[in-house]
């Protein structure tokens, strides 16, 4: 009873996240296009840039969101690791895209600060308004979210609270005194901070691709873990990866020595088992050779 009770909760918690990022995307996704409009319209290069910010964040959610569906699919003959790598294209896709807007309105606002043209305030205060309104109650639905997802989304949304509250005082500001130059000064701050963190997230997302090691795990240090191991002899073709950042594959080729009984192999493996415990792998493989044996792969 306990168990179906269980089930039904996970599947209900999944079937909510699955909505709330629905709900933050079609609303995210709506008000960016609204934001490229209404941005052109009251000649704000700021909104614009906090636009091209928003569309990123539309693609997060929309990706998030497909994956979430996608992510529930078993491992198939295609896909043997399953789907949650697919993320990753997802993230490569979003920061392609935020980098060319970004280099756009970079090149928009300078040309701004040189040429100066005249913004209006007013339509910046109710987009501003609109924006913090719009993004807050999006970062707010997915703020008590379980998934991983979700979390990162909704750090982002906080991020967007952030910009339009900028652009809220700028636009207040200029009401007061008409200073051209603050409008594309802004959009450089806002472009520019979005390009630090869109090319950190694709550094790390490119290593990730190129399966390096996760930062979080040390081979020499579980290799010597193996190799206190009774039995054990050494170690080779060791290799650790992550499918996405968040599920890590481990596989080795042990070398045994003294083996003179099938237990005594049993009982090497269930310990080796026991040390990968510690490190979370979602995937490990363990190949085990007598002293005897010649590999293949070692020799090649």
């Amino acid at each position: 009873m306990s168990e179906h009770h269980d089930h039904h909760h996970h599947h209900n918690h999944e079937n909510q996240s699955s909505k709330n990022l629905k709900i933050a995307f079609f609303l995210n996704l709506g008000f960016t296009i609204l934001e490229i409009i209404g941005g052109l319209y009251v000649n704000s290069i700021a909104i614009v840039s906090d636009a091209i910010h928003d569309l990123g964040d539309s693609l997060s959610l929309g990706t998030a969101w497909y994956l979430n569906i996608k992510s529930k699919k078993k491992a198939s003959n295609k896909f043997s690791f399953g789907y949650s790598r697919f993320s990753l294209l997802g993230a490569l896709i979003n920061s392609i895209v935020l980098i060319a807007g970004s280099i756009y309105v970079l090149y928009e606002a300078v040309g701004r600060i040189l040429k100066p043209e005249h913004s209006d305030a007013q339509g910046m205060i109710i987009f501003a308004i609109v924006g913090v309104a719009v993004n807050g109650f999006a970062a707010w639905k997915l703020s008590g979210g379980g998934s991983m997802n979700e979390k990162v989304v909704s750090w982002h949304l906080l991020e967007d609270v952030l910009g339009w509250v900028a652009v809220l005082i700028v636009g207040i500001v200029m009401q007061f005194k008409d200073i051209h130059y603050l409008d594309p000064a802004l959009s450089l701050v806002i472009t520019l901070y979005i390009l630090w963190n869109v090319i950190k997230r694709l550094k790390d997302t490119l290593f990730i691709f190129l399966q390096g090691v996760p930062e979080n795990v040390s081979i020499a240090e579980i290799e010597e873990k193996i190799k206190a191991i009774n039995h054990v002899e050494s170690l080779h073709h060791t290799h650790v990866w992550s499918l996405e950042g968040e599920h890590n594959v481990f596989t080795t080729h042990v070398k045994l020595q003294e083996i003179t009984h099938f237990t005594d192999l049993l009982a090497v493996k269930k310990e080796i088992k026991n040390l990968l415990k510690d490190y979370h792998f979602s995937h490990y493989t363990i190949e085990t050779e007598l002293n005897t044996e010649s590999c293949v792969l070692a020799e090649s």
